[in-house]
């Protein structure tokens, strides 16, 4: 059992009145555990053919699963390591949902790190448009970009920037904006019991303040009719209703939209706002007493209207670059594949977003498609582009059985028995989705599978 803060469960009391005995006798079950289908590689009818896990579907996100973690690992899988899914808290999966972004569309995850809700809205994209996801903190950031190359995304930029650097580069860019905004994560406490440790009432004040400050940029940044979804995955007003109070007092352009609330999903509360404004009952309310999950809360709000338009340039390729490398290794290995405005940063080449924004003064930690490095006479793919791939992409792959010892020898890092007949580089996939490439020379293939990844059990 959890041990909560006096205080947090005072003031729960005070809330929740009489469900407050419901709500806390979830914290003497086990925590919530899910995982979501990466629908650029999978779906649904095929996964039932692939799924090597004790699941159940959670009923509000489609190609989403609970699992047991006491008797599956499913980080461990060979499936996790070719992004075929993404393991993440069962009711943060609810979010990202709300912003529906289109293909084609401009979207930014202005708090993405570690990156699931990115994942989610990306994949709902089908790698169309752009994504624009960031991250404040370098070390979260890189976790972030990691995640995003996994899922084999190409319409992707990651960066690690402020709210304010962003609003100043992108004024009223993005039709869409999700803010997933740090809070005093009072929604962690079963998935992580120290986060009580850090929870006090002054933490959630300070929460609220920033909060605030976030979506003042993420509204600089929004286009006229223009959506954000504000989220969080903590119980407390003051960083919920509240903080959407207050954003609507500041921006009479700004309105509620109406969630669905099916499967348990309860409205926002107006009671527990400063004026008692109404339109918060629009908002959306996760109760892990309600249904399973760990809870969240999230708003969807619309700028009705404004005249003012971006100013923000698209990135103009260089014209004068030397590709003759990456076309001869394209000519050799790839199958009728081209991929979309080439652009080398350095040595590095990158396949950019269509109408990719101008990035100059951002921290970019990955651009679009990371197609690999231009070294001395030759070019070297690089891991992103393996699982960006379809298998029919590439002239010789080496399939491997997710069951079988050469699947996680190749995961270890260890050198594999050729087929014989190729020369050069192969790609290494599991069940028939791309896992990361191996170069076969004299009958055997020598790893290439990144050091930083390998399996060291």
């Amino acid at each position: 059992m959890v041990k909560l803060p006096e205080e947090f469960k005072l003031k729960m009391s005070r809330l929740l009145k009489d469900e407050a005995t419901e709500f806390f006798h979830t914290y003497k079950e086990p925590r919530t555990a899910g995982f979501r289908l990466n629908t650029l590689k999978t779906n649904e009818e095929m996964w039932k053919n692939l799924n090597p896990f004790q699941t159940d579907p959670i009923p509000y996100v489609t190609g989403g699963y609970y699992y047991d973690y006491h008797v599956d690992e499913p980080g461990k899988h060979p499936y996790h390591a070719a992004g075929l899914y993404y393991i993440q808290e069962p009711s943060a999966m609810f979010v990202a949902n709300l912003i529906d972004a289109k293909p084609g569309e401009k979207v930014l995850d202005l708090c993405a790190a570690p990156g699931g809700k990115s994942t989610q809205i990306a994949v709902s994209m089908k790698n169309e448009g752009l994504l624009v996801s960031n991250e404040i903190f370098p070390k979260r950031a890189k976790a972030l970009a990691e995640n995003i190359e996994r899922f084999g995304l190409k319409n992707t930029i990651v960066t690690n920037e402020s709210p304010e650097r962003l609003s100043k580069h992108f004024p009223y860019y993005f039709d869409k904006i999700l803010v997933d905004a740090p809070c005093s994560g009072e929604g962690m406490f079963r998935k992580d019991p120290d986060a009580t440790r850090h929870w006090s009432d002054e933490h959630v004040r300070h929460c609220c303040q920033l909060q605030l400050n976030i979506l003042e940029h993420a509204y600089n940044m929004l286009k006229e009719d223009g959506i954000i979804v504000y989220s969080t995955c903590t119980f407390s007003p003051e960083e919920n209703e509240q903080v959407i109070e207050a954003f609507l007092d500041r921006h009479s352009d700004m309105e509620i939209l109406p969630i669905d609330k099916s499967f348990n999903i309860d409205n926002g509360r107006p009671e527990w706002t400063k004026t008692k404004l109404l339109d918060v009952k629009d908002t959306a309310r996760l109760w892990p007493h309600k249904l399973k999950g760990e809870g969240h809360f999230a708003a969807k709000l619309r700028k009705k209207g404004t005249t003012l338009k971006t100013s923000v340039p698209e990135f103009k390729i260089s014209k004068k670059q030397n590709l003759k490398d990456f076309l001869q290794f394209s000519q050799n290995y790839f199958n009728q594949i081209t991929f979309p405005n080439l652009q080398l940063f350095g040595n590095v080449l990158h396949s950019l977003p269509s109408h990719c924004p101008e990035l100059k003064g951002l921290k970019v930690l990955r651009a679009g498609l990371h197609l690999g490095v231009m070294k001395k006479n030759r070019f070297e793919p690089e891991h992103a582009l393996a699982l960006a791939l379809q298998p029919t992409h590439f002239k010789q792959v080496v399939d491997l059985n997710s069951k079988e010892e050469d699947c996680m020898r190749y995961l270890k890092g260890e050198t594999l028995k050729g087929t014989g007949e190729y020369k050069g580089w192969v790609l290494i996939t599991v069940d028939g989705f791309p896992l990361g490439w191996g170069k076969e020379s004299n009958g055997m293939i020598k790893n290439s599978y990144p050091k930083g990844l390998r399996i060291m059990y």
